[in-house]
């Protein structure tokens, strides 16, 4: 492996994924099939749902024709009429609840070293367009952890975050101009500063020239808004100028058309 290839990005992938298999762990089948917050996703869901996508993204990085035949099944089947659920299910070939939990659990390890290995410039494929190694395990990376959230919650279990999170705070500042693009409204000219709190105590802070427009908080807090996880009405995200508040309203860090962040109140821990 060249010194370039060793960058930490799969290393919080994995470390995320073990914090979630964690929490899974103890759960039995009847569990699995608890309902969350999340559209109408049971834990079964989102475990067979994370592991068909990072079953994607490896195919991405080490067999770009089985990458574009996997997707153009999902594309058709989707097209059919079928569910995106419907057709992560027909993936795992039966496998529900704790025998799918096993199948994520078995294979993440294993893709998370193929990313380790790889050069972080790589372009790989994905839907719509190609994106770099690094940006394509930060994306896998993500979203064990927005999907995580509707487990946690479930579970009424306070997760405990580290600092691998500046990853999804990265990418929530990155996609400023995405989260405008998408719903076909002019990006503005400058990204507000975003000045975040990690979990450690540091100060994370981007864009610090500009004084117009401000997000300030807990970097949970602003992962949780960028990865449409919680109502940005929920945190206690300090928000100042017109930019800011229009982003927050819409902020996206993820890929696909655009979505509706969840209204006050709908996403929240089980007590």
């Amino acid at each position: 492996m060249n010194s370039e290839a060793m960058f930490q990005q799969p290393a919080d992938f994995r470390d995320e994924c073990d914090a979630l298999c964690r929490l899974l762990e103890p759960l039995t089948d009847r569990d699995f099939e608890r309902p969350t917050q999340f559209k109408d996703y049971t834990i079964h869901d989102v475990v067979a749902h994370l592991h068909v996508f990072n079953g994607l993204a490896d195919l991405s990085l080490r067999d770009e024709a089985g990458f574009h035949a996997f997707n153009n099944q999902l594309r058709d089947g989707l097209k059919r009429g079928r569910s995106l659920k419907q057709l992560t299910d027909d993936h795992l070939e039966g496998a529900r609840n704790r025998a799918a939990f096993e199948q994520w659990r078995d294979y993440y390890p294993e893709m998370a070293e193929h990313f380790a290995a790889a050069d972080p410039k790589q372009r790989v494929p994905w839907a719509g367009k190609s994106m770099s190694v690094r940006s394509s395990i930060t994306a896998r990376l993500m979203e064990t952890w927005a999907h995580g959230q509707e487990v946690y919650d479930e579970l009424g279990v306070e997760r405990v975050d580290a600092d691998r999170i500046e990853n999804i705070a990265v990418l929530g500042v990155n996609t400023f101009g995405f989260a405008f693009a998408n719903r076909g409204i002019e990006i503005p000219e400058r990204t507000p500063r975003v000045r975040l709190t990690a979990p450690s105590g540091a100060l994370w802070e981007w864009n610090s020239e500009v004084e117009s427009d401000l997000v300030e908080g807990h970097a949970t807090e602003f992962c949780q808004v960028v990865t449409q996880v919680r109502s940005l009405a929920d945190t206690k995200l300090r928000v100042e100028g017109e930019v800011a508040k229009r982003w927050m309203s819409i902020a996206q860090c993820f890929a696909g058309p655009a979505s509706e962040p969840p209204q006050l109140g709908s996403r929240y821990t089980v007590r």
